[in-house]
């Protein structure tokens, strides 16, 4: 065994400390108080043993663990809260049944695509000042994602940026607990007048048209 190298079993027991699939070679450098370059050749040894996977630059997965590509959010960013918004946070609340390609990320940091082993993520950067109205996931503690309302206006927010690009949507199912109150509440919250004014419209219209498909469907429900 190098002199330079952590011993693997050692390195196995700590990750089994942490009690989760993911985990970094910071936490396992500060836990056995090894470097991390003594810890990154351990795992670089176990990963060629096909005991663990790396997923991102210090970040790990046990093989044979359930890794979410969800799970892995909070440690893509360190230094940064971000949280799941725009069309991937409109799939999980089953506004969009489409499932995105890539996992959408809200952060007040510079955009930028991250790709990793188990997913691609876009991050995009919104102003410190509208970086809010998000929770954890179910409660769970697992990620952070924005209420469907905020990840309506975040898009729109966005597109107003992008050339469109995620201004226009496959068909939108809204819920009987979707409040078009708080939407508009939250375009009222962008710091930017022309961002604002151009959300507020786009609100106006998905409004109408989803107003105009739901009195269609009732109409059909009486007949």
């Amino acid at each position: 065994m190098k002199a330079n190298m952590a011993e693997p079993k050692s390195v196995i027991s700590q990750i089994k400390k942490l009690g989760r699939p993911i985990f970094t070679t910071f936490e396992l450098a500060a836990q056995s108080g090894k470097s991390s370059s003594t810890i990154t050749q351990s795992l670089n040894y176990l990963c060629r043993q096909g005991v663990v996977f790396k997923i991102y630059r210090g970040i790990w997965g046990e093989t044979g663990g359930a890794v979410s590509a969800y799970a892995v959010i909070p440690f893509l960013l360190p230094r940064a809260r971000v949280y799941v918004s725009f069309v991937s946070a409109l799939h999980l609340h089953g506004i969009i049944g489409q499932i995105p390609r890539i996992i959408t990320l809200a952060s007040t940091t510079h955009t930028k695509i991250m790709k990793t082993s188990v997913a691609t993520y876009a991050v995009h950067r919104i102003a410190p000042s509208f970086f809010s109205g998000f929770a954890w996931y179910k409660g769970t503690g697992s990620f952070l994602i924005a209420e469907p309302e905020k990840a309506l206006v975040d898009s729109l927010y966005l597109s107003a940026r992008k050339n469109k690009q995620f201004g226009h949507f496959p068909e939108l199912d809204f819920s009987e607990s979707f409040s078009f109150n708080r939407a508009f509440g939250w375009a009222r919250r962008i710091p930017y007048p022309n961002i604002r004014t151009y959300v507020k419209k786009r609100l106006d219209e998905i409004k109408e048209q989803t107003h105009g498909i739901n009195f269609k469907h009732l109409e059909k429900v009486k007949g």
